[in-house]
């Protein structure tokens, strides 16, 4: 199994739209007002964006996306006027962590975590099928 996409709820696709691509994933579907489709630019994962009437409550949605430098992403969104919550750092995870919020206030989290997003020091051996 491989994940394909994420679709995630918006109140402004025109908006979000703007973010996103700012955030520098490619557009390639555009079924505007209803309905936006993004590619990772590495990776071969995509992410959606769907209108809705009103957004879940709660916490919202959290996405990560991976960056191989967190510090430069970051000092070019805060050059194109993204506001970031949390400035670049080291988590006790082993990953080095940025956070901003979408237009819906979904939390993005840049990151970069190296051979430690899969294969961390405390993790579980896998369960061999019978």
């Amino acid at each position: 199994m491989n994940l394909n996409q994420i679709t995630i709820p918006s109140l402004d696709l025109e908006k979000a739209s703007a973010f996103y691509q700012k955030l520098g994933l490619q557009i390639i579907v555009e079924a505007l007002p209803d309905y936006l489709r993004f590619e990772c630019v590495d990776g071969d994962t995509t992410f959606s964006i769907h209108l809705v009437e009103k957004l879940p409550e709660g916490e919202g949605i959290y996405v990560y996306f991976e960056c191989t430098d967190v510090d430069e992403a970051v000092g070019k969104l805060m050059r194109e006027g993204i506001e970031i919550e949390e400035l670049p750092n080291d988590k006790s995870w082993l990953w080095r962590e940025a956070r901003l919020k979408d237009p819906d206030q979904n939390q993005i989290i840049l990151y970069y975590a190296g051979k430690n997003r899969k294969d961390p020091p405390w993790r579980i051996e896998a369960k061999t099928k019978i």
